[in-house]
Protein backbone atom coordinates (compact mmCIF):
# COMPACT_ATOMS: atom_id res chain seq x y z
CA UNK A 1 0.00 0.00 0.00
CA UNK A 2 1.08 3.45 -0.78
CA UNK A 3 2.49 6.14 1.26
CA UNK A 4 -0.16 8.35 0.15
CA UNK A 5 -3.09 5.59 0.27
CA UNK A 6 -2.37 4.62 4.11
CA UNK A 7 -2.32 8.65 4.76
CA UNK A 8 -6.02 8.49 3.26
CA UNK A 9 -6.75 5.53 4.72
CA UNK A 10 -5.45 7.13 8.40
CA UNK A 11 -7.66 10.37 7.89
CA UNK A 12 -10.99 8.09 7.21
CA UNK A 13 -10.02 6.11 10.12
CA UNK A 14 -9.94 8.99 12.18
CA UNK A 15 -13.91 10.26 10.87
CA UNK A 16 -14.94 7.10 11.81
CA UNK A 17 -13.85 6.93 15.63
CA UNK A 18 -14.99 10.34 15.65
CA UNK A 19 -18.38 9.20 14.83
CA UNK A 20 -18.36 5.84 16.86
CA UNK A 21 -17.22 3.91 14.23
CA UNK A 22 -20.37 3.68 12.13
CA UNK A 23 -21.17 5.55 9.06
CA UNK A 24 -23.94 5.53 6.46
CA UNK A 25 -21.91 6.30 3.07
CA UNK A 26 -23.28 9.77 1.99
CA UNK A 27 -22.33 10.55 6.22
CA UNK A 28 -18.82 9.83 5.05
CA UNK A 29 -18.69 11.36 1.80
CA UNK A 30 -20.21 14.48 3.66
CA UNK A 31 -17.56 14.32 6.47
CA UNK A 32 -14.94 14.69 3.24
CA UNK A 33 -13.88 10.42 2.82
CA UNK A 34 -13.88 10.24 -0.69
CA UNK A 35 -15.51 7.00 -2.25
CA UNK A 36 -12.98 5.50 -3.85
CA UNK A 37 -11.35 5.50 -0.37
CA UNK A 38 -14.33 4.30 1.56
CA UNK A 39 -14.52 1.24 -1.30
CA UNK A 40 -10.94 0.35 -0.97
CA UNK A 41 -10.96 0.57 2.66
CA UNK A 42 -13.99 -1.82 2.39
CA UNK A 43 -12.31 -3.98 -0.53
CA UNK A 44 -9.43 -3.95 1.80
CA UNK A 45 -11.29 -4.77 4.86
CA UNK A 46 -10.30 -1.93 7.16
CA UNK A 47 -14.26 -1.49 7.18
CA UNK A 48 -17.09 -3.75 7.54
CA UNK A 49 -19.75 -3.29 5.22
CA UNK A 50 -23.16 -4.19 8.03
CA UNK A 51 -25.96 -3.32 5.18
CA UNK A 52 -26.01 -1.62 1.72
CA UNK A 53 -24.40 2.03 2.42
CA UNK A 54 -23.32 1.18 6.20
CA UNK A 55 -20.15 0.99 6.93
CA UNK A 56 -18.21 0.21 10.29
CA UNK A 57 -14.60 0.46 10.82
CA UNK A 58 -12.89 -3.00 11.60
CA UNK A 59 -11.65 -4.22 14.80
CA UNK A 60 -14.17 -2.55 17.40
CA UNK A 61 -15.85 -4.54 19.79
CA UNK A 62 -19.05 -6.79 18.07
CA UNK A 63 -21.63 -4.78 18.15
CA UNK A 64 -24.80 -5.53 20.56
CA UNK A 65 -27.41 -4.78 18.93
CA UNK A 66 -26.55 -4.55 15.46
CA UNK A 67 -30.32 -4.86 13.80
CA UNK A 68 -31.23 -1.69 15.70
CA UNK A 69 -28.43 0.12 15.11
CA UNK A 70 -28.74 -0.42 11.29
CA UNK A 71 -32.20 0.46 11.25
CA UNK A 72 -31.92 3.65 13.13
CA UNK A 73 -28.60 4.99 10.92
CA UNK A 74 -30.71 3.66 7.45
CA UNK A 75 -34.28 5.13 9.10
CA UNK A 76 -33.60 8.72 11.18
CA UNK A 77 -37.22 8.46 11.73
CA UNK A 78 -38.14 5.24 12.60
CA UNK A 79 -38.91 4.67 15.99
CA UNK A 80 -38.95 1.22 17.25
CA UNK A 81 -42.13 -0.40 18.18
CA UNK A 82 -44.74 -3.13 18.89
CA UNK A 83 -42.35 -6.67 19.19
CA UNK A 84 -39.33 -4.70 18.50
CA UNK A 85 -39.71 -2.78 21.35
CA UNK A 86 -41.42 -5.40 23.88
CA UNK A 87 -37.98 -7.45 23.35
CA UNK A 88 -35.94 -4.87 23.78
CA UNK A 89 -37.60 -3.99 27.18
CA UNK A 90 -37.75 -7.70 28.06
CA UNK A 91 -41.49 -8.15 28.48
CA UNK A 92 -42.22 -10.22 25.84
CA UNK A 93 -41.30 -14.29 24.87
CA UNK A 94 -41.88 -13.35 21.38
CA UNK A 95 -38.07 -13.10 19.27
CA UNK A 96 -38.59 -10.82 16.38
CA UNK A 97 -38.08 -11.71 13.40
CA UNK A 98 -38.32 -8.42 11.61
CA UNK A 99 -36.94 -4.95 13.29
CA UNK A 100 -40.73 -2.89 13.62
CA UNK A 101 -40.16 0.43 13.46
CA UNK A 102 -43.46 3.46 13.52
CA UNK A 103 -42.75 6.09 10.55
CA UNK A 104 -44.63 9.39 10.64
CA UNK A 105 -47.85 9.70 8.19
CA UNK A 106 -46.01 12.03 5.92
CA UNK A 107 -42.56 10.19 5.48
CA UNK A 108 -41.45 7.67 2.97
CA UNK A 109 -40.63 4.30 3.96
CA UNK A 110 -36.85 3.24 3.64
CA UNK A 111 -35.65 1.60 1.43
CA UNK A 112 -33.14 -1.36 3.91
CA UNK A 113 -32.53 -4.78 2.59
CA UNK A 114 -31.20 -5.66 5.79
CA UNK A 115 -32.36 -6.75 8.71
CA UNK A 116 -35.57 -7.45 7.54
CA UNK A 117 -38.07 -4.74 8.66
CA UNK A 118 -41.89 -4.34 9.41
CA UNK A 119 -43.19 -0.70 8.91
CA UNK A 120 -46.20 0.97 10.77
CA UNK A 121 -47.22 4.14 9.73
CA UNK A 122 -48.10 6.22 13.33
CA UNK A 123 -49.75 9.58 13.01
CA UNK A 124 -49.24 12.83 15.10
CA UNK A 125 -49.12 12.54 18.87
CA UNK A 126 -49.76 8.44 18.51
CA UNK A 127 -46.06 8.98 16.62
CA UNK A 128 -44.64 11.19 18.88
CA UNK A 129 -45.33 10.72 22.37
CA UNK A 130 -43.30 8.06 24.53
CA UNK A 131 -40.29 8.47 22.15
CA UNK A 132 -37.31 7.61 24.17
CA UNK A 133 -33.73 7.85 22.71
CA UNK A 134 -31.09 4.74 23.72
CA UNK A 135 -27.38 5.06 23.27
CA UNK A 136 -26.68 1.69 21.64
CA UNK A 137 -22.91 0.66 20.75
CA UNK A 138 -22.70 4.30 20.31
CA UNK A 139 -25.68 5.31 18.07
CA UNK A 140 -28.53 7.12 19.29
CA UNK A 141 -31.92 4.55 18.57
CA UNK A 142 -35.70 5.95 18.96
CA UNK A 143 -37.49 3.28 21.14
CA UNK A 144 -40.81 3.84 22.72
CA UNK A 145 -41.26 3.57 26.36
CA UNK A 146 -42.30 0.24 27.74
CA UNK A 147 -45.73 2.14 28.71
CA UNK A 148 -46.14 3.78 25.14
CA UNK A 149 -45.58 -0.04 23.55
CA UNK A 150 -48.10 -1.53 25.80
CA UNK A 151 -50.59 0.68 24.60
CA UNK A 152 -49.50 0.85 20.92
CA UNK A 153 -49.94 -3.51 21.36
CA UNK A 154 -53.29 -3.11 22.19
CA UNK A 155 -53.66 -0.53 19.34
CA UNK A 156 -52.16 -2.87 16.45
CA UNK A 157 -53.51 -6.73 18.50
CA UNK A 158 -54.86 -7.69 15.74
CA UNK A 159 -51.69 -7.73 13.91
CA UNK A 160 -49.17 -8.64 17.19
CA UNK A 161 -52.08 -10.95 18.79
CA UNK A 162 -53.93 -9.74 21.79
CA UNK A 163 -52.10 -12.57 23.95
CA UNK A 164 -48.89 -10.83 23.26
CA UNK A 165 -50.15 -7.90 24.65
CA UNK A 166 -51.56 -9.40 27.69
CA UNK A 167 -49.01 -10.92 28.18
CA UNK A 168 -46.76 -7.69 27.66
CA UNK A 169 -48.52 -6.29 30.76
CA UNK A 170 -47.82 -9.43 32.68
CA UNK A 171 -44.34 -8.88 32.57
CA UNK A 172 -44.27 -5.63 32.76
CA UNK A 173 -45.88 -5.74 36.38
CA UNK A 174 -43.42 -8.60 37.14
CA UNK A 175 -40.55 -6.31 35.58
CA UNK A 176 -41.02 -3.12 34.93
CA UNK A 177 -41.84 0.28 38.00
CA UNK A 178 -45.32 -0.16 37.33
CA UNK A 179 -46.70 3.26 36.00
CA UNK A 180 -50.47 3.19 35.54
CA UNK A 181 -51.23 6.77 34.83
CA UNK A 182 -48.20 6.93 31.81
CA UNK A 183 -50.12 3.32 30.22
CA UNK A 184 -53.15 5.38 30.02
CA UNK A 185 -52.30 8.39 29.13
CA UNK A 186 -50.85 6.09 25.87
CA UNK A 187 -53.90 4.48 25.52
CA UNK A 188 -55.91 7.86 25.68
CA UNK A 189 -53.35 9.05 22.64
CA UNK A 190 -53.70 5.64 20.87
CA UNK A 191 -57.36 6.07 21.18
CA UNK A 192 -57.58 2.36 22.99
CA UNK A 193 -58.67 3.59 26.89
CA UNK A 194 -61.54 1.29 26.67
CA UNK A 195 -60.23 -1.37 25.49
CA UNK A 196 -57.31 -1.66 27.75
CA UNK A 197 -58.67 -0.35 31.05
CA UNK A 198 -60.37 -4.00 31.95
CA UNK A 199 -57.31 -5.65 31.05
CA UNK A 200 -55.10 -3.16 33.58
CA UNK A 201 -57.34 -3.52 36.27
CA UNK A 202 -57.46 -7.37 36.42
CA UNK A 203 -53.53 -7.37 35.61
CA UNK A 204 -52.12 -4.85 37.33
Amino acid sequence: MTQRRTGAFDKAAAVFRKHGGLLRTTAAIDYGIHPRVLYAMRDGKAVEQLARGVYRLAGLPKLGNPDLVTVAIKAPQGVVCLISALAFHEITTQIPREVHIAIPRDSKGPRIEYPPVRVYVFSGKAYTEGIETRQLDGVPVKIYSPEKTLADCFKYRNKVGLDTAIEAVRLYRERKPVKVGEIMRFARVCRIARVMQPYLESLL
